[in-house]
């Protein structure tokens, strides 16, 4: 599995998170396991491959990070959806962004065009091309206002 597959595992799971009254570390527990990705595997090829100890640490980091700045991401991607308000912005999309975001925020390691570029590419898997741009011009301002590199 590599990192953008592992990404769009998290992306997976945050928007999960949106809909359940599971507890974060619950629902990775669960979800995090070879018998899971085995019964997925047939819906999405994305979990043909259980993660390794490194790709789940990953996986939770991400989860786990985006659960816990969940109202600080928020923040941000309401401050920069001009002409969209919070409510009219689909799951998926906000899922999406707030993986991104994070990344950019708290994962040094990853490089911020890095997460803009994935988090692009994994949204043309599952939104229109209209909220494809939506979100590539907010991470884009995001970045551009709000990160010091």
């Amino acid at each position: 599995m590599v990192r953008n597959t592992a990404r769009e595992i998290a992306i997976h799971l945050s928007y999960e998170l949106s809909f359940t009254d599971k507890a974060v570390e619950d629902l990775l527990s669960e979800r995090l396991t070879a018998e899971t990705f085995a019964t997925l595997a047939g819906e999405d090829e994305i979990y043909q491959e259980a993660p390794n100890a490194k790709q789940a640490d990953y996986i939770r980091r991400l989860v786990k990070g985006v659960e816990e700045h969940a109202a600080e991401l928020d923040g941000y991607i309401a401050k920069y959806a001009k002409g969209w308000s919070f409510a009219r912005i689909p799951l998926v999309a906000s899922a999406i962004m707030r993986v991104a975001m994070y990344e950019i925020l708290y994962m040094p390691d990853v490089p911020n065009g890095a997460a803009i570029n994935e988090a692009v590419e994994i949204a043309k898997k599952y939104e229109t091309p209209e909220t494809v741009k939506f979100i590539n011009g907010i991470l884009g301002s995001f970045v551009r206002q709000e990160v010091s590199e």
